[in-house]
């Protein structure tokens, strides 16, 4: 019975370890994303050569039911992602944060949110109370994180940089604060148009 508990336990870690964590399709800075094991890692940095291209994010607006947001819509722009519940108390104490990114870097760059595990009601009475400024899109199920292949939808709140090729450039696979994500977001708005 302890060797088959010893085995299930091996078993689970290994699991566990392949959907943890993220990286490129191949490191040639011209690959799809795709999520793969950082060893336990919260905080991933990748640089211009070893970014994944994150392509087919969309999904319904969280406050304009019908209208759809798509990353694409943000062409040329470097994206923070951030996937969100108003359930998840992390994502209660990161908005404040998340809005002063906005805020402070403008039209540099855009915050999305991605919605999840929410209903729609408790969601947009969040946004509304809490003033943010940027849109989310409303994936309830965790559809629109199927264009993060492999990313574990279970992770809320994670936070994704992309650079103005919307290439993965960093991932938060926990709570973040503005003095921890608002100088590598910088640091993405500064890139030249065509880093490789």
């Amino acid at each position: 019975m302890r060797r088959v508990a010893r085995v299930l336990a091996a078993s689970c870690v290994a699991v566990l370890m392949l959907v943890a964590g993220c990286g490129t399709g191949g490191g040639s800075g011209d690959g799809e994303y795709s999520f793969v094991s950082p060893g336990g890692k919260t905080r991933l940095f990748y640089p211009p050569d070893e970014r994944g291209r994150l392509t087919g994010l969309n999904g319904e607006s969280l406050l304009n039911p019908g209208e759809k947001i798509r990353l694409s819509d943000f062409r040329g722009q470097p994206v923070v992602l951030n996937v969100w519940g108003s359930w998840c108390g992390p994502c209660r104490s990161e908005i404040d944060d998340l809005k002063a990114v906005q805020s402070r870097l403008g039209d540099r760059v855009r915050v999305l949110g991605i919605n999840v595990r929410d209903e729609r009601s408790a969601a947009s009475d969040f946004v509304r109370n809490h003033g943010v400024n940027y849109p989310s899109i409303y994936s309830p199920s965790g559809r629109a994180l199927l264009a993060l292949d492999g990313f574990p939808r279970s992770t809320v709140p994670a936070t994704i940089v992309l650079d103005r090729q919307h290439r993965v450039a960093a991932v938060y696979l926990t709570e973040i604060t503005r003095a921890g994500l608002l100088p590598k977001v910088r640091t993405i708005v500064q890139e030249p148009s065509g880093a490789k």
